[in-house]
């Protein structure tokens, strides 16, 4: 990064949804610098979770950059709906896409800003035949589906290269980590690369998520020391 700063994401997955507003605004207040929403069908991932409903209901309550995560089959299907309803990043599969170059346009032409993810058992070359029309590489730390995983540490190479091919390459886009990412390894995710810093259930299930987010920033940016 050019600035000395670690973006945190915090996803409302591990939130109060009988609060969500409330928890929205407390780690807005406490520095937050995106909302991360994670939308599950049910069938690209196990599990099922957020629709464009959700989105446009935290929208209504913060100004902060939306990174709506679709974790679903046939991404094209969905890209303009959860624009719409207020996302600002638009992330997905590759696998999951019939034409991953054409949907990263689709979402541009739309005004969005366009993501890929990488799975952890799957090579990063996934994302380098997009590398440059991206704005927004994720690299998952879990297998994706619930909150609360453990952190896989074996996915640290694969986060180097992807920003080894940023840095080599001039290019511009963020890349984002998320995956059982809290205080104890928000350092490694940084020195190896991770500029934006997704946590769920290490913000949300703290007794002070304020505190904890400031704690996970904190803790990456003395990486960058």
């Amino acid at each position: 990064m050019n600035e000395a700063r670690v973006l945190i994401s915090p996803s409302i997955l591990a939130a109060d949804f009988t609060r969500l507003g409330e928890a929205i605004a407390l780690v807005e207040d406490a520095g937050a610098d995106m909302i991360h929403i994670d939308v599950m069908d049910g069938h690209f991932v196990p599990n099922l979770t957020l629709g464009p409903v959700i989105v446009k209901a935290v929208r209504s309550v913060t100004s902060l950059p939306i990174d709506a995560h679709l974790m679903v089959t046939d991404p094209e299907q969905y890209a303009s709906v959860f624009f719409d309803a207020g996302a600002d990043y638009i992330v997905f599969h590759s696998e999951a896409s019939s034409d991953p170059g054409a949907l990263i346009d689709t979402i541009h032409g739309l005004g969005g800003k366009a993501g890929l993810a990488v799975n952890p058992p799957n090579p990063a070359e996934q994302l380098e035949s997009f590398i440059s029309g991206i704005d927004l590489a994720l690299v998952m730390t879990v297998n994706p589906g619930f909150a609360g995983q453990s952190f896989i540490g074996d996915v640290m190479p694969k986060l180097r290269t992807v920003a080894g091919w940023k840095r080599d390459r001039g290019l511009e886009f963020l890349i984002e980590v998320d995956g059982g990412v809290g205080p104890s390894n928000a350092g490694t995710v940084v020195e190896n690369g991770g500029e934006v810093l997704v946590a769920a259930s290490a913000i949300f299930g703290a007794d002070d998520p304020a505190a904890a987010l400031r704690e996970i920033r904190s803790a990456g940016e003395r990486a960058l020391v």
